[in-house]
Formats: C-alpha cells, sequence, structure tokens
C-alpha cells in the first residue's frame, strides 16, 4: 500500500478543489424540492464545476456518464442522473460530487430531504451526518484508520442503523482514488497509522434496515437488500499536526 502525504501546498490545492465542490452541493442541495429532476441537478452542478474553472471527476470514471451520482431513498451510492426521476416530497436524495483543479481532487456527498420528511427519516439522516464528524474527529497523526471506522460504526449502531460494508472511504489526492481504504466500521488501534499530510475521503453510508446492499442492471446503482432508506455524507479531511481539517467545507 503506497500512501502519499500531501505538502502544505498540496493541501491548499486540494482545499480549493474541495470548495468548488461545495458551492457545487450548496447550490444544487438549494434546488431540491417536489417535481425536480435528477437530471435538472446534473446539468447545473456541471454548468457550476465549469463556471468555477474545475473539471467533473465522476464523469468518464469507469466510463460513469454523469459528474453527480444521485441515490434517492433506497438507494444507497451510486445512482445516475435521470430526465424522468422527479423527486417526491418525503424523499431524501444523496448528492454526491467530485471535482479536479489543477490535478487535484475534491470529492464530497450530502444527503437532502425533499420538503417533510418522516421522523425515522430525519434521525437517519441526522445520525448519518453526526457519525461523519465522530469519524472525522478520529483523523489525527498517530491514530489508526480502524479508529476512524469504529467512531463511525459504534455511534450508527447504537442508534440502532447499520454501516455498509461494500463501499468505503479512500485516500484522494492527485487520484479521486488513493490509499489507503477507509471503512465505516472497524476496531480501534488497527489498520494503517494516520500520519501528517495524509488527506482521506470519510463518507458514512448508513442503513435504516440491514446492512446488505445490490447493485442493479445498470451496473452503477447500488439499493438497500431489504427496500429501506439509506443516507451519505462525505467530506475530504486532511490529517494535521493541529488535528483534522475538512478541505470541503
Amino acid at each position: 500500500m503506497a500512501i502519499v502525504c500531501k505538502s502544505a501546498a498540496e493541501i491548499e490545492k486540494m482545499r480549493r478543489s474541495g470548495h468548488i465542490v461545495r458551492q457545487v452541493l450548496d447550490l444544487v442541495s438549494a434546488m431540491v424540492a417536489p417535481g425536480v429532476t435528477t437530471m435538472d441537478l446534473e446539468r447545473a452542478a456541471e454548468k457550476r464545476i465549469r463556471e468555477l474553472g474545475g473539471k467533473p471527476a465522476f464523469k468518464g470514471y469507469y466510463d460513469y456518464p454523469c459528474v453527480l451520482c444521485t441515490s434517492i431513498n433506497q438507494e444507497v451510492v451510486h445512482g445516475i442522473p435521470s430526465e424522468t426521476r422527479r423527486l417526491a416530497a418525503g424523499d431524501i436524495v444523496s448528492i454526491d460530487c467530485g471535482v479536479v483543479l489543477d490535478g487535484y481532487y475534491g470529492d464530497s456527498a450530502v444527503t437532502v430531504p425533499v420538503g417533510e420528511i418522516s421522523p425515522e427519516v430525519r434521525k437517519l439522516v441526522e445520525v448519518t451526518q453526526e457519525s461523519l464528524q465522530r469519524g472525522i474527529a478520529a483523523a489525527r497523526p498517530g491514530a489508526r484508520v480502524g479508529d476512524i471506522g469504529a467512531s463511525v460504526q459504534q455511534f450508527v449502531e447504537a442508534a440502532g442503523f447499520s454501516v455498509v460494508r461494500e463501499f468505503v472511504g479512500h485516500g484522494i489526492g492527485t487520484k479521486l482514488h488513493e490509499d489507503p481504504q477507509v471503512p465505516n466500521y472497524g476496531t480501534r488501534d488497527q489498520g494503517p497509522k494516520l500520519k501528517e499530510g495524509m488527506v482521506i475521503a470519510i463518507e458514512p453510508m448508513v442503513n435504516a434496515g440491514v446492512a446488505s446492499v445490490r447493485v442493479l442492471e445498470d451496473k452503477w446503482t447500488a439499493v438497500t437488500q431489504d427496500g429501506k432508506p439509506s443516507a451519505h455524507f462525505e467530506h475530504c479531511v486532511a490529517v494535521t499536526k493541529d488535528g483534522p481539517v475538512i478541505l470541503t467545507e
């Protein structure tokens, strides 16, 4: 495993790509409303990325067709934007966006409610978002990747939800996916040691029901095995001597 530590100048470049991702996610999150199609979000995102001088990271990656992943309700990740898929009141939509700027990647995801959502689904979204913060807090020099996963998993499972195993966070830098893998489950004091200059994408994917997922015939969209909803949040985080620094805020 070749883990690349970044210089302060490289982290600053990643902060700039992360800032574009955040602006795009803020824009499309504000558009989320009943009747909006996921392709409406896609078009707005692509336009904004280009206006800000970035390039979409996902489009063409392993032949993925779009700049966003838009995953609704029981869709966990990698939902493909569609002209015909309209958001409805009570849905949640997870929006994942990646950008490359000056050769460095940024990657972040949010889950957005469509109008009023049920208390159970609201709890799922809030727990997933908080579990990301717990994972980020564990990303300190000298800790291990397992400390991040354990922090996420313990919080999620204590709330009665389950952590997806098939998809994990990852290192990020001049490639979208670098070493190490960063699972959202694990054992403290296990896994690669975190060092100053590492940049990782931490991204809990949390299911209301069982942890298991399956991939649909489009070869991309992953859905929960039991059809219950799933939420997803992601930030890119630099490990620094002063603690974790979020690059996608």
